[in-house]
């Protein structure tokens, strides 16, 4: 068993490594470049959303307050109607990145320390690579991306984002590995 108090560094190390890999997957390569589809007449719909005077938070059109409305034949007459979406509302500001990117290094840091407990927790300083290396790659990996997945199954958020949000993760997982079993304590 290796305890937390000797992890930090690779906690730390881990968490800037996948922090400039995200950086570099997301600014430089087009691989999310199509995650988002551009609304068809996005002025118009703007406008008209722009009137609900919404305020940020999730929405869900049509939205059901109770079981017996979800089953009664005019909410079904509603959804076939459509549109049928669920939709987030920002507050009317540019994204502050900076505040983006300390939430997100934090979480790179929490996953860490997860990665840490589970393979501090199943390895004695000194442990091979390799033992460290499926360790944290694996408790990395289920951090990063197997919670996407319920975004597909519950929201049909499309497949391909979920997968190549599965494949970021699984570039993340392997990065915080390789890191663990670089600096594992001796």
């Amino acid at each position: 068993m290796t305890g937390l108090d000797v992890l930090w560094l690779p906690i730390l190390v881990s968490a800037i490594v996948v922090f400039v890999a995200s950086s570099l997957i997301h600014m430089l390569t087009p691989w999310h470049k199509g995650d988002y589809a551009r609304l068809p007449n996005e002025d118009a719909a703007m406008d008209a959303l722009r009137a609900l005077r919404l305020e940020p938070g999730d929405y869900m059109v049509p939205r059901a307050t109770s079981r017996e409305e979800m089953s009664s034949e005019a909410y079904a007459a509603k959804v076939k109607k459509g549109p049928v979406l669920i939709m987030s509302v920002w507050p009317n500001e540019m994204a502050a990145m900076g505040k983006t990117f300390v939430l997100w290094f934090l979480y790179l840091i929490v996953v860490g320390i997860f990665s840490a407990y589970v393979t501090g927790r199943a390895l004695p300083a000194g442990a091979h690579y390799l033992a460290v290396f499926r360790f944290a790659g694996v408790t990395a990996f289920i951090g990063y991306a197997l919670a996407q997945w319920q975004m597909s199954i519950w929201f049909r958020r499309p497949w391909l984002t979920t997968f190549k949000s599965t494949v970021d993760g699984l570039i993340y997982g392997l990065l915080t590995a390789g890191v663990f079993g670089w600096l594992w304590p001796q």
